[in-house]
């Protein structure tokens, strides 16, 4: 199985909003530095976060980009199925309507490999729930990931 780049990057940009912002506005070109992520294609992946309910943002000069839930609530699956639509390894275990310009498989309920491939696609869909941000958060800790906070605030003597 392999995730697109929608999923990869934005995982970890949702990480890593987390991980150095918290429930603090933060801006793209932020996450774009530190993940060396286009800042534009971050634009594109944001908009399927929003629509979701990942993410909300704030226009203005202290706007940007904020998580619309405590990291505790937001799932690597939720990332997953927001980025590519849902999270299955084969199309043709889809138990919803197939995607337009998708036929449904002709061998469909006839095909003993396709229960492999949804049985697959549960396991990895339950450990993906079993994930969330905060769990990532936790193991950046762990591995010693410096957070880059209080950079943007300036003091005034």
């Amino acid at each position: 199985m392999r995730l697109s780049t929608k999923s990869r990057y934005g995982l970890r940009a949702l990480f890593d909003m987390a991980y150095n912002a918290g429930s603090e506005p933060i801006q793209i070109k932020d996450i774009s530095r530190r993940q060396d992520i286009s800042p534009r294609y971050l634009e594109q992946i944001f908009q399927a976060f929003k629509k979701a309910g990942i993410l909300q943002s704030k226009k203005g000069p202290q706007g940007g980009y904020s998580l619309a839930r405590q990291p505790d609530r937001i799932t690597v699956r939720e990332v997953v199925e927001a980025a590519e639509g849902d999270a299955l390894l084969v199309s043709c275990t889809g138990r919803k309507p197939q995607k337009k310009g998708v036929e449904e498989c002709a061998l469909s309920g006839q095909c003993v490999t396709q229960t492999v491939w949804q049985e697959a696609a549960d396991i990895l869909g339950d450990y993906f729930q079993s994930v969330t941000l905060q769990t990532l958060c936790d193991r950046a800790a762990k591995m010693g990931l410096k957070r880059e906070t209080d950079q943007n605030l300036m003091f005034y003597i």
